[in-house]
């Protein structure tokens, strides 16, 4: 007998696309709803601050899009993504493609989780809240910054790596070339390139794809240390990293414990502080503010100078050698600051208020007023303030309008994540890669330790700000989930097996 298809089965109609994207929705119902209610704020923040908010690097990226040159502080990624803008002439519109970035980021943690860990829809959008709801990650996207950029790029990376149970030689370029972008958008997001390494040898992955993320991550970066080193003489990527360290250290070295030669270190000499003088606790006084131990400040603007950096280099490591526990106190006490409950004032009143929602002045009588005027500070081939309104062709100071403005800074008051959630998040990531050591961590080992890397390093290195943890906070909640996800303590006998994690095959 022949059987002959059903001719109703055959011709039943495909759904409408409406209801395809109802399914979709329906589906992801919390996480469409907390995306709706981040986008909201995010538009409110863009009425209440116009066009933009100001940090003091601001003016540095802004004066790279205007003369595009390899900056001897730090790295043009963010200045290039600025300059690719230029021909628009709006900050606005800086900032908006920056809020879609933080959206963009959340998407990225909540496709993650779902599709390649199994959570329900609550649990994945649960780890994007820091990332949606944040009133300081708004904030910084509200600002014509590097670290929304920063941030998407490394979620990105991680996504990429975990998002594969078999990476190819492709997709280990497509990590390696995201890594690259993260590391000339923030110099800090070089070492990311060992820990992704790593993180592929210990999984056993195959060499091809190890190789092609090495090899893709290191073609862009030499070809900029190539040109860094055309104009400013040194192939490296800034000519600050001396410096920065020397700040770290400032604020303890004594020149009378690291014997110094003055015969043969003549060069170290100048930067000995007076040991009569009292020093600051905050380290990054140091090097940006005059007036504190007068020994870089004597430099003006020719500070960073290849000389002078690798002298401060130099004598920030000998101070870490001869004071190393001086040199742990500085740090520790940096990591303790950032997983506080509260939010003290620091480094300074000036950078703390930079970070803040500032509505109080206006009402439905005075429904604007300036925020802050532009500085009128020396910039490479001009002034600051200047420079900014040659890009925007027009006013670029902030003016925050009323009531918008109000609602941001009573909703910082309420809605911002204390540093605490952030240890807490960390811990359980930890727990979990501690109940998979047989599995060397499992997969969510690699967003944890991507996340105290950018939590310890700037303790390590510069000097704790706030705004260094808000890139840390999605890693850090997505190794959470994942942790969580897969259970935090071990199975029992005669109880059903934790979920199938996602595993990077050896065959690559």
């Amino acid at each position: 007998m022949v059987t002959v298809a059903d001719p109703a089965q055959a011709g039943l109609p495909t759904p409408r696309r409406g209801a395809r994207l109802w399914e979709f929705v329906r589906t992801r119902r919390l996480f469409v709803i907390a995306v709706v209610l981040g986008a909201v704020l995010r538009v409110i923040a863009m009425l209440g601050y116009r066009p933009a908010m100001w940090f003091n690097d601001s003016y540095e990226y802004v004066s790279v899009a205007l003369h595009p040159r390899p900056h001897p502080i730090r790295p043009d990624g963010y200045g290039f993504w600025l300059l690719i803008l230029k021909p628009f002439h709006s900050f606005a519109l800086v900032v908006f493609t920056q809020h879609l970035m933080g959206l963009a980021t959340a998407v990225l943690v909540y496709a993650l989780l779902r599709r390649k860990f199994g959570l329900p829809d609550w649990g994945a959008t649960l780890a994007t809240v820091p990332v949606l709801f944040d009133a300081y990650q708004i904030q910084l996207e509200q600002m014509i910054m590097s670290d929304t950029m920063f941030t998407l790029l490394i979620v990105g990376v991680v996504t990429l790596v975990l998002w594969h149970r078999r990476l190819s030689w492709k997709a280990g370029a497509a990590v390696g070339l995201l890594l690259a972008l993260t590391a000339l958008t923030r110099s800090i997001g070089l070492p990311i390139l060992a820990v992704v390494v790593v993180f592929l040898l210990v999984k056993r992955t195959h060499w091809k794809p190890v190789v092609a993320v090495v090899a893709a991550c290191a073609v862009p970066v030499v070809a900029y240390m190539g040109w860094f080193s055309a104009v400013n003489g040194q192939f490296a990527m800034t000519q600050s990293d001396g410096l920065i360290l020397y700040m770290r250290t400032a604020k303890f070295a004594d020149c009378r414990k690291m014997q110094i030669d003055v015969q043969r270190e003549q060069n170290l000499i100048p930067l000995c502080i007076n040991p009569n003088v009292e020093r600051s606790k905050f380290s990054q006084l140091y090097l940006w503010y005059s007036g504190w131990g007068e020994v870089l400040h004597r430099y003006g603007a020719d500070k960073f100078d290849r000389s002078l950096n690798d002298a401060a280099g130099t004598f920030a490591k000998r101070a870490i050698l001869a004071q190393p526990g001086d040199y742990l106190a500085a740090v520790t006490g940096d990591l303790l600051r950032s997983f506080r409950w509260d939010r003290p004032v620091f480094p300074d009143p000036n950078t703390w208020n930079q970070y803040q929602f500032d509505g109080k002045g206006v009402n439905r009588h005075d429904t604007t007023r300036l925020l802050t005027s532009l500085p009128h500070w020396p910039s490479y081939l001009g002034w600051t303030d200047r420079d900014m309104v040659a890009y925007e062709q027009g006013r670029a100071s902030t003016r925050v309008y009323w009531p918008w403005a109000t609602v941001m800074e009573r909703y910082q008051r309420v809605a911002a994540m204390p540093g605490l959630g952030l240890g807490l998040a960390m811990l359980v990531g930890a727990a979990g890669a501690v109940v998979r050591w047989r599995r060397l961590g499992g997969p969510g080992l690699l967003p944890l330790v991507a996340a105290a890397a950018l939590v310890v390093a700037p303790a390590a290195t510069a000097e704790f700000d706030y705004r260094y943890l808000l890139p840390a906070a999605p890693l850090a909640f997505l190794s959470a989930a994942i942790a969580v996800r897969h259970g935090l303590w071990p199975a029992r006998r005669g109880e059903p097996a934790p979920p199938a994690e996602t595993r990077l095959d050896p065959a690559g």
